[in-house]
């Protein structure tokens, strides 16, 4: 598990009980730490705190000292206000946030004369297409990057602690200045997110007839999972990181239009045209995307499983492939629509691919390799 060495901070606050905020008291708390949880939404904050995240606090303004540290999980707009907030009420040694971009909250607490010096402006590189404290999970961050940006303000001794927390939520702590860091999410991130929104909305009913949908495949749950998050915050992000993420998208809608050009004049009879440029720049992008915990991508071999869609059957193989001393390295599962079964796709390194198929060719699986 990583994180293994770190040393969890003693006392942390968190402040706003979302789905990141809610994963991150989890982790400490599984670490070890006192965490207290604090939200304007009542509802909400009771939620995390009945999942074992915490321990509510009511009030801010009765809350001086309370913690070593403090973690602000709240939308990029709100971050400066409620940092402002947190250090009049004292709470806290040193504070940090999650925010999905730096430079308008920075520029923001600037505004509002907070002390920059025990903050440490951040953001974990993790999430899921689900929101709220019920989709929170202790792992969240385990080998996920977490970028920080410290300041010229920000004291090393507020750098160390934030730097103990990100290690003891099992993350790989990256640096970069805020404007950096907004540029690389807008290419990483914040345009992915729009591209997949916009294949997902050629999906609405008043586009495709749903028995267009009976086709659909693991290509298009794949490209079109991140389009469900939480669209509110989305527009935030979006907004505070403008003009880089329309950059992206420019570049983007340039090759996409390129590639109907070309496809539009094959179709007309003028002659054949290739979008293999495109399809190669693609497959030498995905090739640079890191492997597990920011590694050098590895290749991997796909051992192909048929499952019965039954309870327990995932769990089963998982232990089979643990019998065998395999670790899976990825999977996914493909549903045959109309049918009680499915097709588990497991990444394992080329080395263990024969020794997992003997072994679950041995315990009756159907596998295909």
């Amino acid at each position: 598990m990583r994180g293994d060495g770190a040393v969890a901070p003693g006392r942390v606050l968190v402040v706003g009980t979302g789905l990141i905020g809610t994963s991150v008291a989890l982790a400490l708390r599984e670490r070890g730490a006192g965490v207290w949880l604090a939200d304007a939404d009542e509802a909400t904050v009771r939620l995390a705190a009945d999942l074992g995240a915490g321990t509510v606090v009511p009030d801010l303004r009765d809350a001086k000292g309370i913690a070593d540290g403090a973690v602000l999980a709240v939308p990029p707009a709100a971050v400066a206000a409620t940092l402002a907030h947190a250090q009049d009420c004292g709470v806290a040694e040193w504070y940090t946030d999650v925010a999905s971009v730096k430079q308008l909250p920075v520029t923001q607490a600037r505004e509002l004369g907070c002390e920059l010096s025990r903050y440490v402006p951040g953001h974990p590189l993790a999430g899921r297409e689900r929101h709220g404290p019920a989709a929170a999970r202790a792992d969240l961050f385990l080998g996920r990057t977490w970028a920080l940006c410290p300041l010229p303000e920000t004291s090393s001794g507020a750098l160390a602690a934030v730097t103990a927390l990100v290690l003891a939520c099992g993350a790989d702590p990256v640096h970069a200045d805020p404007a950096t860091h907004d540029r690389w999410v807008a290419l990483v991130s914040h345009g992915p997110h729009l591209v997949a929104a916009a294949m997902a909305a050629r999906l609405a009913p008043s586009s495709v007839p749903s028995g267009a949908l009976a086709l659909a495949g693991q290509g298009l749950r794949d490209v079109t999972r991140i389009a469900a998050g939480d669209s509110a915050l989305w527009t935030q992000i979006l907004s505070a990181n403008a003009a880089p993420v329309a950059e992206v998208l420019a570049e983007v809608a340039a090759d996409l239009a390129e590639a109907a050009r070309m496809l539009t004049e094959e179709a007309d009879g003028e002659g054949p045209k290739s979008v293999a440029a495109l399809l190669d720049r693609g497959q030498a992008g995905v090739a640079r995307i890191p492997g597990k915990h920011g590694s050098a991508a590895r290749e991997f071999t796909a051992v192909q499983v048929v499952i019965r869609d039954q309870p327990g059957e995932l769990a089963r193989l998982f232990d089979a492939a643990g019998a065998a001393g395999v670790n899976i390295e990825d999977v996914r599962i493909e549903h045959s629509p109309g049918l009680p079964v499915g097709v588990a796709e497991l990444s394992v390194r080329p080395a263990e691919a024969r020794l997992l198929v003997d072994a679950l060719e041995a315990g009756g699986w159907p596998v295909r390799r």
